[in-house]
């Protein structure tokens, strides 16, 4: 798969995970605060952009470890997109007021992290073997 393709579906599933990422973090927010609960939506978003991105984006690049180990070094390798991600919604959070300010944040977030996340994800997760 040439690398636009690759990026459009990495894409296509952050937009899905971004709308994990916002119900659960709407869902959260009471419970936890809006910075809590941030952090637990990230997990839940990240590790659905994991599954998706396992079974369709990078499927034609198997990384050649087990399926928990690719887990983890998803999740460890996403942490550089993370933390531009929150350093975004924190900043959007200070500067905006509103129901919306965490909506925009997180969305903000995504688009700023979605290179560093795409690069790890192809190049350090799922380009450890590739097909010929």
């Amino acid at each position: 798969m040439k690398v636009g393709r690759e990026f459009l579906s990495f894409a296509v599933v952050g937009v899905i995970g971004l709308g994990v990422d916002l119900g659960v973090l709407y869902l959260l927010a009471p419970l936890f605060g809006w910075y809590g609960a941030r952090v637990i939506s990230f997990f839940a978003a990240a590790s659905t952009t994991w599954a998706l991105n396992r079974r369709f984006t990078f499927a034609h690049r198997p990384s050649g470890v087990s399926i928990g180990r690719e887990y983890l070094g998803y999740l460890l390798t996403m942490l550089g997109g993370a933390l531009v991600n929150y350093t975004t919604y924190v900043l959007t959070l200070h500067w905006i007021a509103g129901p919306w300010a965490p909506a925009l944040g997180v969305a903000l977030g995504s688009c700023a992290g979605l290179a560093v996340n795409f690069l790890s994800a192809r190049h350090l997760v799922f380009g450890a073997r590739r097909n010929p």
